[in-house]
């Protein structure tokens, strides 16, 4: 059975690990792997979806402290594929230095990188999406990626507010958009299908 028949058939995420961390452009690779790429505002809930994803507490640090992954992180999903975390963007209070270093290296990433199979843009469902990720979702949208919305935090406001959102992103953005709660994992295998989805495209 071929790897992408294998993927269609399964995708159980059986083993991962954190492969690099690249902190400047130089670090920044390419290997001919699929990749799924994660980003979002700081405190989003990026960590938190991926350890959920990959059945993992502690893969990808969590903290109550915005702005603390600085570092282009790539996991290695079952030997086959990655899932890039990007840092989080979009946070106030760390250095004005800080957060231009941070900005070049999202921007030379989408420069350098290869083999991009889907971009997950993660959204506060509290916040909807605020200017740093419109700047952003306009500059990836000219590269014709498939993206995927995950509306963070869902369980934070009410069922009609959730769904006016998923609708809204839809409508304005062409976005398709998935809730998700650390809460909750009702919507872990819709995210993992979509992920699929996108690998065998």
């Amino acid at each position: 059975m071929s790897k992408k028949a294998k993927r269609l058939a399964t995708m159980k995420i059986k083993n991962v690990t954190l492969v690099k961390t690249a902190f400047n452009r130089a670090e920044i690779f390419n290997d001919g792997r699929a990749k799924i790429i994660f980003m979002g505002r700081s405190n989003v809930g990026k960590s938190s979806l991926i350890n959920t994803l990959c059945n993992r507490k502690h893969l990808a640090r969590t903290s109550s402290r915005p702005g603390k992954t600085v570092s282009i992180n790539y996991f290695l999903v079952n030997d086959d594929f990655y899932f890039v975390d990007l840092p989080g963007y979009g946070y106030a209070r760390i250095s004005k230095t800080e957060s231009q270093r941070v900005k070049k290296l999202i921007s030379y990433f989408f420069e350098q990188i290869e083999g991009v199979a889907l971009v997950i843009i993660l959204i506060d469902s509290r916040r909807g999406f605020m200017d740093s990720d419109i700047e952003l979702l306009s500059k990836i949208t000219q590269k014709n990626y498939k993206i995927l919305t995950i509306i963070t935090k869902s369980d934070k406001i009410s069922n009609s507010h959730l769904k006016n959102q998923t609708l809204k992103y839809q409508k304005e953005f062409g976005l398709y958009a998935i809730p998700f709660s650390i809460k909750s994992t009702h919507y872990k295998e819709n995210i993992l299908k979509y992920i699929e989805e996108a690998l065998n495209q």
